[in-house]
């Protein structure tokens, strides 16, 4: 059986004993049905797997021994941050995973004009903490030792007014540029609208920011799916989804 792999937010060290959270303890009794002894990975976003072995399990309590760690190295070499205009419900749980297993280091979720959810500040923070534990989830499965930053909701405009270092790039399926046609960056800042993307007054808008516009086909993709695409064509010319480019 795979060892499972759950992410912790307290210190981990060698030879420590630690008691699980509660997100993990749910997840390792009432799901995988762990039993003392059984052995699991942990980690804490340091750059880490822990070696650990329950060692007591009751309902409301799971305690583990680390016994030893090692150093995951598994990030890309190409520095992207994600800037997502919100979608509705799945179609965002399933971008932000999927941008967390192609290797994003930083999201940020925009408000924007065609957004369909509009958040106040309490839905934004609710919100706000599902997405994290749609990131450590995508982090657990992948394999990912470092989570990506997290930004909270920002505006369209006042994210466009922030400094931004790296090639900044957004989607514009009328614009003819290709990512291929692009010199290779060190550092990748993408930009994605929502449902019905982003608006030409947005789009003139990033263009005055020095963004560029680059396209991904010939065909309208659904935000969730552009984030794949794009993420992946990114990857595959500069980063280390084609063993060639490493």
């Amino acid at each position: 059986m795979r060892i499972p792999r759950l992410y912790q937010t307290q210190p981990l060290q060698v030879g420590d004993t630690v008691e699980l959270d509660d997100n993990a303890l749910r997840h390792s009794i009432q799901v995988l049905r762990l039993k003392p002894d059984d052995q699991l990975v942990l980690f804490n976003g340091d750059g880490h797997d822990y070696q650990a072995r329950l060692i007591s399990v009751t309902k409301k309590q799971a305690r583990a021994h680390i016994e030893q760690s090692s150093v995951v190295i598994n990030e890309s070499p190409l520095y992207t941050h994600l800037a997502l205009g919100i979608a509705k419900g799945e179609r965002m749980d399933y971008a932000i995973q999927k941008a967390v297993e192609l290797g994003i280091n930083r999201l940020t979720p925009l408000q924007t004009q065609r957004c369909v959810v509009q958040l106040d500040d309490k839905r934004a923070q609710k919100r706000q903490q599902h997405w994290q534990g749609i990131i450590q989830g995508a982090c657990e499965q992948s394999g990912r030792a470092r989570l990506p930053q997290f930004d909270p909701v920002i505006s369209y405009a006042a994210f466009l007014e922030q400094p931004l270092d790296g090639q900044h790039l957004i989607l514009d399926p009328r614009n003819n540029q290709h990512l291929s046609q692009l010199s290779a960056p060190e550092r990748l800042i993408l930009m994605i609208g929502p449902e019905g993307g982003f608006t030409p007054e947005e789009r003139d808008q990033a263009y005055r920011h020095q963004a560029q516009g680059v396209q991904l086909g010939p065909r309208i993709l659904r935000t969730e799916t552009a984030v794949v695409a794009g993420l992946t064509a990114a990857q595959t010319l500069w980063g280390d989804l084609d063993s060639t480019a490493c």
